[in-house]
């Protein structure tokens, strides 16, 4: 998007914003900025503006903003089938299935061939169970999963049933192999890193993640924050 059309749009009314979230920021933080960016260039004090799915702070990639009226489109949004490319880490483990939390644990990969990669991700391919991570925004007795985890507090987190609709090797090369993957709504794609590499009798975690589409939008619809900075 060139900054002429993003001088061009009607915020207050309602826009759909495709962003390019920056890593270590969460996705409430770009909210805030963008909706600070705004208000101070029309002068007022207060916008709507809302997220259509969280993005990790380790992960980039597409974050979509609604503001105005759109934010009534956020639902159908979060919807959308979503796309990733997601760098795994075998051998070892994090509490946070990515890189916010140390390595806790190590194991052997010399038995894991690409063959067998391939093989064990077919198993996750299509309906599955999925239990979200303790590092996650899941809500348990109003609180969310992570304020338990950082207390160290043991809660159950109940699995849920999700769609993977895809999953390709774009690269193996261990201890990293890199995944492209295609799913739907609800999906912890760090969750899945830890079932895939506790399905290869080892260990598993996230070391990048870069959301490439969410529906019909891509990467290359996606503004950076610098750009919009200087719109």
């Amino acid at each position: 998007m060139m900054q002429s059309e993003i001088q061009a749009l009607d915020f207050q009314k309602g826009e759909i914003l495709v962003f390019d979230k920056p890593l270590d920021w969460t996705s409430f933080d770009l909210v805030h900025k963008v909706r600070y960016i705004i208000c101070k260039k029309l002068n007022i004090k207060k916008l709507k503006v809302g997220h259509a799915g969280t993005l990790d702070p380790k992960a980039t990639g597409i974050l979509i903003l609604c503001t105005g009226k759109a934010t009534s489109k956020i639902e159908s949004l979060q919807a959308d089938e979503k796309e990733y490319v997601a760098t795994l880490k075998f051998g070892a483990t994090t509490p946070s299935f990515d890189l916010e939390s140390a390595e806790d644990g190590y194991y052997c990969t010399d038995h894991i061939s690409k063959e067998l990669l391939t093989e064990v991700l077919q198993k996750f391919v299509g309906t599955i169970m999925q239990v979200p991570p303790e590092y996650s925004a899941v809500k348990i007795n109003g609180k969310r999963a992570y304020e338990y985890a950082r207390k160290g507090i043991a809660v159950e987190i109940k699995s849920k049933v999700l769609e993977i609709k895809e999953i390709e090797v774009l690269s193996f090369d261990l201890p990293e192999v890199i995944l492209r993957i295609v799913c739907g709504k609800g999906t912890y794609i760090r969750a899945l890193a830890r079932d895939i590499g506790e399905a290869l009798n080892s260990g598993a975690y996230l070391t990048g993640l870069r959301r490439t589409r969410i529906g019909n939008y891509s990467l290359n619809q996606a503004i950076g924050l610098s750009d919009f900075l200087m719109a």
